[in-house]
């Protein structure tokens, strides 16, 4: 089994060592270093390289949206999981626009911490919950009328029914067993989609779907 490398940035010592025993812990995850700022935590990255950074929110000498926007641009493979005391809407929207690939309460249970992990290494996006439903809101409140998107255009007929789909938030293996297709195929639409789209990752692809009224809310 390889093992994926986790660098583990978070100003509290105590919790930079329980996340460390979490992720040590884990026959398939294996921390490869830690950092109490975001200057290090950057400089940790670009020397360690590791597939996945657990990043506070809130850090020292450069905060840790900043850190994910300095790490993203030089380390596109890398992922990022932002983590914070609290679920605030503004960490969220600037994790994601930073270009984190999740947003996770730190006293979230260990359980729902290592899916978290394990999914955005798989290249999905996690998001804690309650963050999950209030971008829904945001997205879709006070819109009069769906946005107009001239790219949904170059999308086949499948590709928009995926691309509603992932806007419901249904994974690849959920996708392929209500289309009844193999999540490879399944796999290659959503990344047609998002090269056709523009978009950066399946957020962004559930933004674009709300947006343009693909997907209406209890739908």
């Amino acid at each position: 089994m390889t093992e994926r490398g986790v660098l583990i940035c978070d100003a509290h010592e105590l919790m930079r060592a329980g996340l460390r025993g979490l992720v040590d812990g884990q026959p398939d995850l294996t921390v490869v270093g830690e950092a109490g700022d975001g200057e290090t935590a950057v400089a940790q990255a670009l020397t360690l390289r590791p597939d996945l950074v657990l990043m506070e929110a809130r850090l020292p000498c450069l905060d840790g949206i900043s850190a994910t926007t300095r790490l993203r641009a030089e380390l596109p493979d890398t992922r990022v999981l932002v983590l914070t005391a609290c679920d605030r809407d503004e960490y969220a929207y600037a994790a994601l626009r930073a270009g984190a690939s999740g947003f996770l309460v730190k006293d979230a249970p260990a359980a729902e911490m290592l899916v978290a992990v394990r999914g955005v290494l798989r290249g999905e996006t996690m998001l804690a919950p309650s963050v999950a439903r209030r971008l829904v809101d945001r997205y879709v409140t006070g819109a009069v009328a769906p946005l107009a998107d001239a790219r949904l255009d170059t999308l086949t007929g499948r590709e928009r029914e995926v691309l509603g789909l992932v806007g419901r938030g249904l994974n690849n293996v959920e996708i392929a067993e209500k289309l009844f297709l193999g999540e490879t195929t399944v796999k290659t639409h959503v990344g047609r989609i998002l090269t056709k789209l523009r978009l950066r990752d399946r957020i962004q692809a559930v933004v674009v779907a709300y947006e343009s009224g693909l997907v209406r809310p209890g739908g």
